[in-house]
């Protein structure tokens, strides 16, 4: 029941009453409310108040996930995250510990071998 009130929220790019959301899944308000309570933390939709004939209720909007998975390759190697990324030291990278542990990893991991040979 989540996944179709997430995809009729999304399927609303302006966004959907959520007096109209429990309609048009034919469910009670209580229901829909702990389906969109659970959408809420999961951070899939966003809610704001409005009022529609004189009534207060809530306009849910889909969140757009990022929908490349590999944004972050560039900072991967053999699955793990290049300790470039976010340093806060100043140092010279072919003098960098951590840039090189992480090149030898890689390296071991690749070949096989153990780095205490």
């Amino acid at each position: 029941m989540t996944e179709d009130a997430l995809e009729y929220i999304k399927s609303h790019p302006e966004g959907v009453l959520q007096s109209d959301l429990w309609k048009a899944l034919g469910i009670d308000s209580r229901k829909c409310s702990r389906i969109v309570a659970r959408l809420l933390k999961d951070r899939q939709i966003t809610r704001e108040i409005v009022s529609a004939d004189g009534i207060r209720t809530y306009r849910l909007t889909g969140i757009r996930q990022e929908s490349d998975p590999g944004r972050f390759s560039p900072l991967l190697a053999e699955g793990c995250f290049e300790p470039c990324a976010g340093c806060i030291d100043e140092c010279v990278p072919e003098h960098c510990a951590k840039l090189s542990e992480w090149v030898f990893a890689i390296v071991f991991r690749g070949s096989g071998q153990s780095e205490a040979v």
